[in-house]
């Protein structure tokens, strides 16, 4: 296939891009920036598909990525960047679809876990509404609302990946997790039995692989692996693995006064189970968090 990233230029995408050019597809990354002159992917920038969508022709699947990242102090400018950077890269490649000659026959759209809103005690699948009036909720329910036109076009499957917390060595969420630990100050966030519902970065990229090339798949699909686990016993695993003490507890109202609005994101959770992807018959490569660690840790 000949796919086109936008957002290809961030970790994900760069190891989509990776992964999807060694199955033998042909990569179109769709960045701000021109490319760089020893890059190895070809690059289109948004100015050049404003000015000619049909530059587009002939990609069979089309994966938006873009959008400010969440890895900033929740300031009313940074929310409302974050929201306004997803909208208008949506809007941009819908416009360019409507002016392409031949429309891809899939267009995949980030989303998130957090669309479901935060519980201790209830299970997400697919078929969970969305619910939360938290900024990470309505801010996903807004992005996938954004890519909602596309089910207009008869010809083109819409895939909604809701994404979860990605495990990768040099970025992700991992990074963030395995540092107090390697500093000697691990230990529980808040009480720990917040739901941390993971995903390891190549079981991620080759989701959105297989969903490329699954015709059968279509509407919201959690990128999640099927165990999660609570905080706790995450951080158990990450001190376990790297040989470290898990003990130093930080209450959640330091967390709050640290990370103000953002630490949600570390004291929130959703129990997420990936069942469209699973009754796909998608395959995890690393469906237990003691294995994904430890793959992570010896790559």
């Amino acid at each position: 296939m000949k796919v086109a990233i936008s957002g290809g230029t961030g970790f994900i995408g760069q190891k989509l891009t990776q992964r999807l050019q060694r199955s033998g597809h042909e990569v179109v990354v769709i960045s701000r920036k021109p490319a760089a002159e020893n890059s190895q992917v070809a690059t289109l920038t948004w100015g050049e598909i404003d000015d000619n969508p049909r530059l587009l022709d002939g990609c069979d699947g089309i994966i938006n990525l873009a959008g400010a990242s969440l890895s900033q102090r929740w300031t009313a400018e940074s929310k409302a960047k974050m929201e306004r950077s997803r909208l208008q890269a949506t809007s941009e490649l819908i416009e360019a679809i409507h002016g392409m000659e031949r429309p891809p026959s899939v267009f995949i759209q980030a989303s998130a876990i957090g669309i479901y809103g935060t519980s201790e005690t209830q299970t997400f699948d697919e078929s969970s509404p969305p619910g939360g009036q938290d900024f990470p909720s309505q801010l996903s329910i807004k992005w996938e609302a954004a890519a909602d036109e596309i089910q207009a076009m008869p010809n083109t499957r819409l895939v909604k990946m809701r994404i979860g917390l990605v495990l990768g060595k040099e970025a992700g969420v991992y990074p963030v997790l395995k540092l107090p630990y390697k500093l000697m100050g691990g230990g529980r966030l808040g009480d720990g039995r917040q739901w941390m519902s993971w995903i390891h970065i190549d079981d991620l990229t080759a989701l959105f692989e297989f969903c490329l090339t699954h015709a059968n798949i279509e509407g919201p699909v959690n990128a999640a692996a099927p165990n999660a686990v609570m905080q706790d016993h995450l951080g158990r695993v990450i001190a376990s693995t790297l040989h470290r003490p898990h003990w130093f507890p930080v209450p959640a109202p330091l967390l709050r006064a640290v990370l103000g609005e953002m630490s949600l994101m570390v004291i929130g959770g959703q129990h997420v189970i990936p069942a469209a992807a699973q009754q796909a018959g998608f395959q995890f490569a690393h469906p237990r968090v003691e294995e994904a660690v430890r793959n992570l840790e010896q790559a």
